[in-house]
């Protein structure tokens, strides 16, 4: 019978660390991103090829639970502060969920490239 994993181990912890911190899952060097959520085509520093990843929707699906989680643990604590102004509530929720969801949002996407990387999924 055949093996049919390949004989080189990724390091998981190590991959998810770097993609999480912008960087190229291999080397830690180059940048995983050209932009704010645009995936470079390749590492600058490596030369990996990112174009296999296909990151796609999960990301915003997990950043919207962990803030949705985070704001609505928050919820209440805020709500006692501000009880007799419902106006600046609803802005201090909306603007700790737009922050929260923008500085999320590209490192929770990095750590997806850099686990398809580490499992070697579609083709990397």
């Amino acid at each position: 019978m055949t093996d049919t994993h390949s004989t080189t181990d990724r390091n998981m912890k190590l991959a998810l660390t770097r993609g999480l911190r912008l960087r190229c899952p291999r080397c830690g060097e180059g940048k995983l991103f050209k932009g704010y959520l645009k995936v470079a085509d390749c590492c600058e520093a490596c030369g990996l090829d990112y174009t296999h990843q296909r990151a796609d929707d999960g990301p915003a699906y997990v950043v919207i639970l962990i803030v949705g989680h985070l704001v609505g643990f928050t919820l209440p604590v805020m709500f006692e502060w501000m009880r007799d102004n419902p106006a600046l509530l609803a802005a201090s929720v909306s603007a700790l969920a737009v922050a929260l969801s923008l500085l999320m949002l590209p490192r929770v996407k990095g750590g997806f490239v850099a686990f398809q990387w580490a499992k070697e999924m579609h083709g990397f």
